[in-house]
């Protein structure tokens, strides 16, 4: 077993081992703890009660974090005309149509997410191989392929996190940053696990929400009552 550095050795110093903390203990904890040079971001990650490779098991969705997530998110839009000039207007990187879908063919992505008007998709539908394996992809379902462009583009700018669930039925998602305070972390990881709750699929059986924890870029990862981030459980 590698040796831990002293930096990792300091950050777990008082974390008790099987310790399960109420929301506001961990969040307190891990703002301690983020002591790296630059803004760590927050993260919460969940283990789900499902097989995603069972279609009835699938969990995805978006969550509108309601303090934001602290950082710049560049948006590529493809669409045609005026919507096209409302993608630009609502504060879009990249706009385009056969010259983005050409540009992404040739690996040129300088975009975090992607979002479609409806009449463009078989042009993007090309695109599945290089922006799938990503996360990329716009999907109707997470409100990335769309006719309001606009709003899609101020939502994912204002804060929108897109999550899905992994093969080995984690979900993973960035919430917030360390220099954020207590509160405004608090509200976002409230925000994301109800989401995470209210996408429960129908395929799902026993318990839905096995094991919840937070950590911070560079720090540990710390166990978090679900009760305690949520009025629901299961």
């Amino acid at each position: 077993m590698a040796k831990l550095g002293k930096r990792t050795l300091k950050a777990r110093e008082g974390i008790e081992a099987g310790k399960v903390y109420d929301v506001a203990e961990a969040v307190k904890a891990i703002k301690e703890r983020a002591t790296a040079k630059f803004d760590e971001t927050v993260e919460v990650a969940m283990n789900l009660g499902v097989d995603p490779r069972h279609a009835d098991q699938m969990v995805r969705g978006v969550c509108n974090l309601p303090n934001g997530s602290g950082r710049s998110v560049r948006v590529a839009v493809f669409a045609k005309d005026d919507k096209a000039e409302e993608a630009k207007a609502a504060g879009a990187d990249v706009v385009g149509a056969e010259d983005l879908v050409e540009q992404v063919q040739k690996g040129q992505i300088n975009f975090d997410r992607c979002i479609a008007s409806p009449d463009m998709m078989p042009l993007v539908g090309r695109l599945g191989k290089v922006l799938g394996p990503r996360g990329m992809m716009p999907n109707p379902k997470v409100g990335t392929v769309t006719p309001d462009v606009a709003g899609a583009v101020k939502a994912a700018k204002g804060g929108a996190v897109e999550f899905r669930v992994e093969k080995a039925g984690i979900i993973h998602a960035g919430v917030g940053k360390a220099s954020f305070n207590d509160d405004a972390l608090i509200g976002n990881i409230k925000a994301f696990v109800d989401a995470v709750l209210k996408a429960k699929p129908t395929g799902s059986k026993g318990t839905y929400v096995k094991k919840v924890s937070l950590s911070s870029t560079m720090g540990p990862g710390i166990t978090v009552d679900v009760a305690s981030m949520s009025g629901q459980t299961g």
